[in-house]
């Protein structure tokens, strides 16, 4: 198994296009210790030729440029874009949907919630169901989205997209709406929850089991949007466990150092995004990585 970061930045990416955060200034003015980044998303594959994406970025046709594993080969259309699994329906996981709409086959996976979503909202229809269809998977039953790929989807705790936010907001409901997914291909498993509010017991399990976890690094701080003027909501508001500070995902999952852990969707403000920082230094020694656009990692 093979997985491919096509995006590893929150919401905006980095720099965001209205942002002057001194992580988003240093982007801007070229400064090489801050990478720029693409909105979450993942490609995997078990035998280097079909991909799934996990999730499609609103960048994804960014991302497909950078990326010669996906682009078209030989004449006419062709993707080796074979299926695309959507964890949530975030702007910034289900959006990039919007770029696949030229007519080329390809199969679209997501809980009955998630799809429901998806097709309440009619401007998904470019792309068209008679080519593309929908397949419903039901949380904790095994499927195979390609050959020799079996995927299970398992829920994390989180919140509704910002979209469809009305009233009293729920930050950590445990349902279809919000899933975390185990990858397995060739005797390997990795675990991808790029969105989580906290840790749950069925999580630690899976990750346990695995031998690659990429997760949720939105904020190192839960007041870090505050801290820094670019909002009036916490991280946990958001549905997003911080990295650091009790109950973050440093001290929540210091148990699983055995194995390769790598932090994803993160957020603009995030400071680890600024390499030769305390905070970056800080979750290193930790042992984590932190995830780059175009980083490549086979579990």
């Amino acid at each position: 198994m093979k997985a491919l970061v096509l995006g590893s930045g929150a919401g905006g990416g980095v720099p965001q296009w209205n942002c002057g955060c001194r992580v988003c200034r240093m982007a801007w003015d070229g400064d090489a210790r801050v990478k720029p980044r693409t909105q979450s998303s993942l490609a995997v594959s078990a035998d280097g030729e079909s991909w799934l994406l996990l999730n499609a970025s609103i960048d994804l046709r960014q991302q497909v440029l950078a990326t010669p594993a996906l682009q078209p080969k030989g004449e006419g259309r062709h993707s080796p874009i074979a299926a695309a699994l959507l964890t949530n329906t975030d702007v910034d996981h289900a959006a990039g949907l919007l770029a696949l709409r030229e007519r080329q086959p390809f199969t679209l996976w997501g809980t009955q919630s998630t799809l429901d979503t998806i097709g309440a909202n009619r401007i998904f229809d470019v792309v068209g169901r008679d080519i593309v269809p929908r397949r419903a998977v039901k949380l904790g039953e095994p499927f195979e989205p390609l050959a020799g790929l079996r995927l299970e989807l398992f829920a994390v705790p989180g919140k509704a997209p910002l979209w469809l936010e009305e009233g009293e907001v729920k930050t950590d409901q445990i349902g279809e709406g919000t899933v975390g997914v185990v990858v397995e291909a060739g005797g390997r498993k990795l675990v991808y929850a790029p969105g989580c509010a906290h840790v749950t017991g069925d999580l630690k399990t899976r990750i346990a089991e695995a031998h690659a976890l990429f997760f949720d690094g939105t904020l190192f701080s839960d007041d870090e949007m505050i801290a820094n003027g670019l909002g009036d909501k916490t991280g946990r508001r958001m549905g997003h466990m911080p990295v650091s500070g009790p109950g973050g995902s440093l001290e929540e999952l210091s148990a699983y150092a055995h194995m390769r852990r790598i932090l994803i969707h993160i957020n603009n403000s995030n400071p680890i995004l600024i390499e030769g920082s305390p905070e970056e230094a800080k979750v290193k020694a930790a042992g984590w990585d932190i995830a780059f656009d175009g980083m490549e990692v086979t579990p």
